[in-house]
């Protein structure tokens, strides 16, 4: 029973860490280890690294740290890229080899074989539509029309020269320092694709997103009706009713299968968990009976989903002129302005 703790160790750690990284930084976890934890992640770890480097090799190996860094985040490089198709194809790879003699099985078809190539390659057929397409260039040539597209608010945006391409920019775009070119529609440059996020080519990186998280839901689901097959066909929950001598279903057999684990956690977890209920009940009793006492601080949770108080406040800022509504911004994501016969029409004007 080693392996099964293993993983659930393993499974607990990745949740921690994974929620730590994304939202240790939410007032939530404020003064929480994940907290700490996301400040380790995202600073500390590097930051102490960089002493290690230097306190061994003093300021040539911590340099060659800096220009490693230099080489792998301020320079188009496809270091990222391989690293994502590795992941891809070993990951696939051990599914592959661990579970597809399980299939076609009690709940699962032959077909998942063939879905499940299909899904992965059209998540590889985005991710390579994201990264060699082009993100919206702005040239001497277009920059005109991507000013008549993109008009300035002259609150966030207002006339203003890039520096490095000598042209007027046009409103949301800026110049990426990595590819050293103006984007529209700027969002971000992306080391996993090697190429800026824009005007262009957001439709293509909001799908791929969206695909592997539909991806990762799947490959869930997948192999846990393998497992709950390969549970059916061995009848092992029969089995172990029979030994048990009790009704053939999970619930009545979930005690004595937490008994197979350790026994004695099982039932110090069901101690616990009572007196917590009574501790609970105690607490909220006392709570009622005193009505003169002064109202109890407001937990973390209700402060993080409560009304925020500038919604309530007077709007002094003019609308948003780049806020469309839900729909028209989502469309112009999947249709840019770049591409519609409006942009083409002023194209030729300005010819």
């Amino acid at each position: 029973m080693g392996v099964q703790w293993v993983l659930v160790c393993h499974g607990l750690a990745t949740l921690v860490v994974v929620v730590s990284f994304l939202c240790g930084q939410w007032p939530i976890f404020r003064g929480t280890p994940i907290q700490s934890l996301h400040y380790f992640l995202t600073f500390g770890a590097y930051d102490y690294f960089l002493r290690c480097v230097g306190y061994v090799f003093g300021n040539k190996g911590t340099n060659f740290v800096y220009s490693v860094e230099h080489a792998c985040c301020d320079r188009p490089n496809p270091v990222l890229q391989i690293l994502y198709l590795g992941i891809i194809g070993g990951v696939y790879y051990s599914i592959v080899t661990s579970s597809f003699s399980y299939i076609p099985g009690y709940y699962l078809s032959e077909v998942h074989i063939y879905t499940s190539f299909l899904a992965v390659g059209v998540g590889i057929l985005l991710f390579v539509l994201t990264s060699f397409s082009d993100p919206g260039t702005v040239t001497p040539e277009n920059v005109s029309e991507f000013l008549s597209a993109y008009p300035y608010d002259y609150i966030i945006y207002s006339e203003k020269e890039c520096s490095t391409c000598k042209f007027l920019k046009p409103a949301r775009s800026k110049h990426c320092s990595i590819c050293n070119r103006c984007v529209a529609r700027f969002d971000h440059h992306c080391g996993w694709m090697n190429n800026c996020i824009g005007e262009k080519n957001t439709r293509y990186f909001m799908a791929f997103l969206l695909w592997h998280f539909l991806l990762c839901i799947y490959g869930t689901i997948a192999i846990g009706l393998v497992l709950a097959g390969r549970l059916k066909e061995l009848r092992i929950v029969y089995i172990l009713t029979v030994y048990y001598g009790i009704d053939d279903s999970i619930r009545s057999l979930a005690p004595h299968v937490v008994q197979t684990f350790k026994w004695q956690d099982y039932i110090s977890w069901q101690r616990k968990l009572n007196e917590a209920k009574a501790s609970a009940a105690a607490l909220k009793a006392s709570i009622n009976g005193l009505n003169s006492e002064p109202k109890p601080a407001e937990s973390k949770w209700r402060a993080f989903f409560r009304r925020s108080p500038l919604q309530d406040a007077e709007v002094v800022a003019k609308r948003n002129v780049y806020d469309k509504g839900f729909f028209h911004n989502v469309w112009e994501i999947i249709l840019p302005l770049s591409t519609r016969r409006s942009f083409f029409r002023a194209k030729l004007k300005s010819s």
